[in-house]
């Protein structure tokens, strides 16, 4: 098992017996860790398929990265092409009946240019509550505010969980337990093995923000049509870098949102004051990382509202609730996802989503884009799946990937996908009593191409 620096301080194997002598909420099918778009697809799909579904998750609301970090757009759904002059979808299933969830409350912009592909904007209230209505429509049990702190095993098979909440602390009994905590915090519980990038270096959390009060023609205008900023805009951040203004990154990316004279901003970089790398999973790095974070949101909007037309009574509406988190611990899986796997547009047997997205490496001094031009590459279903463990399969960030192949892996599109995928591999485990190992996926892929996925 690979920590950094800081963590080998914390108790984190939480295990308990069957036997273990706490109070039980329930007995299900499934518990769902985290309710984040792999946790409400993974939620949403088991319980339609006739399971009884606890989901978990620490806020009120559900959302993850993409409501509580603000990340704020659904990336990976388009191909990526040097002369597209519009955008083509290549990734539906779960994934598009969220995305249409979301227009037709009114709570998505249509596809905004993102350098070589698109993507679009979502509104996080409206993300919100399409979640809930979906969630809720299935049946699945709804716990907010409800934290895992423990996993029931017997052996090397997990039996359910142990959640923790101002009542005190109860044990969720489940026959199979899907991962999708983005921080692979079931498995790691278990003392599974997983790891932090590259030996340990991840790429840097970041802080959203919005900005009200725009007049959106002018800053359009001015700013072009492209969502990543125009050069004369990043010389203008190194200048005032050089005359000691806090704005440590010079590319940054902004957004039209489905509000009215608002933008979403993606301006920051979070490292410690000494460059330090931040790994969130500690609370005192993440700590950090919300104050510096807030400290530069200020300094990039008191920039922008001198610098950029439209922007002149411009103000902060908000940041996200907490940073934006792009990485933390990868489980070693069955089957690890490749940086050559993505380079070479991969397309194995056992694929369970297409990803067009480039690899978009938020590590170092400025972020790094290789572009997968007019094709995509499927990820392997064993990717999600613990090399070591049995009862429990992981959705979203923290699949079996490796460090560059995450920076194109993790986005919200695929995280979608990994749900529905670890749903349906879950209804056949328990209908076939296979281990997640030795579900066939090609029962999985007909399966999800049945319920709208490409493949």
């Amino acid at each position: 098992m690979t920590t950094t620096a800081g963590l080998d301080r914390w108790k984190l194997s939480s295990v308990y017996p069957v036997e273990h002598g706490l109070p039980v909420l329930a007995e299900v099918d499934v518990v769902v860790v985290g309710a984040g778009a792999a946790g409400v697809a993974a939620a949403t799909v088991c319980a339609e398929q006739g399971l009884s579904v606890i989901v978990v998750e620490r806020y009120g609301f559900a959302g993850g990265a993409a409501v509580a970090g603000m990340s704020g757009t659904i990336c990976g759904l388009y191909l990526a092409s040097e002369s597209a002059g519009s955008p083509e979808q290549v990734v539906f299933g779960f994934t598009e009946r969220f995305r249409a969830g979301l227009e037709a409350r009114g709570g998505l912009t249509a596809p905004q240019r993102y350098g070589k592909t698109f993507t679009v904007a979502h509104d996080p209230q409206r993300w919100r509550e399409v979640a809930d209505d979906l969630m809720y429509a299935a049946g699945v049990r709804i716990l907010f505010h409800t934290a895992l702190t423990g996993v029931i095993m017997a052996g090397d098979e997990h039996r359910g969980v142990v959640v923790e909440s101002n009542a005190g602390s109860i044990a969720i009994h489940a026959r199979r337990t899907i991962d999708a905590s983005g921080d692979a915090a079931a498995v790691a519980r278990a003392g599974w093995p997983y790891f932090f990038g590259d030996n340990g270096r991840i790429q840097n959390p970041t802080m959203f923000f919005r900005l009200g009060s725009v007049d959106e023609e002018a800053f359009w205008r001015e700013y072009g049509d492209d969502t990543i900023c125009p050069p004369w805009l990043s010389e203008r951040i190194v200048a005032e870098r050089a005359a000691g203004y806090d704005l440590p990154r010079d590319k940054i990316w902004i957004f039209r949102t489905p509000r009215s004279g608002e933008l979403l901003v993606n301006a920051t970089r979070l490292a410690d004051s000494d460059g330090r790398m931040l790994n969130v999973i500690d609370p005192e790095d993440f700590t950090i990382a919300e104050l510096l974070g807030r400290k530069q949101v200020r300094s990039y909007a008191d920039f922008l509202q001198r610098t950029v037309g439209g922007l002149d009574s411009s103000f902060v509406v908000d940041t996200g609730v907490e940073a934006g988190v792009r990485q933390t611990r990868s489980i070693v899986a069955a089957e690890m996802l490749t940086n050559e796997h993505v380079v070479q547009c991969a397309k194995p047997a056992d694929g369970i989503v297409r990803s067009p997205w480039p690899i978009e490496l938020h590590d170092g001094a400025r972020p790094k884009l290789h572009w997968l031009l007019d094709d995509y590459y499927e990820v392997p279903y064993l990717s999600l799946v613990p090399e070591r463990g049995e009862g429990v399969i992981v959705a979203g960030r923290c699949l079996g990937a490796q460090h560059e192949a995450l920076a194109s892996a993790r986005v919200t599109a695929q995280c979608f996908e990994y749900g529905h995928a670890a749903a349906v591999a879950t209804v056949l485990s328990l209908s076939t009593g296979a281990r997640y190992r030795d579900v066939d996926a090609r029962e999985i892929r007909a399966r999800m191409i049945a319920g709208g996925s490409a493949l």
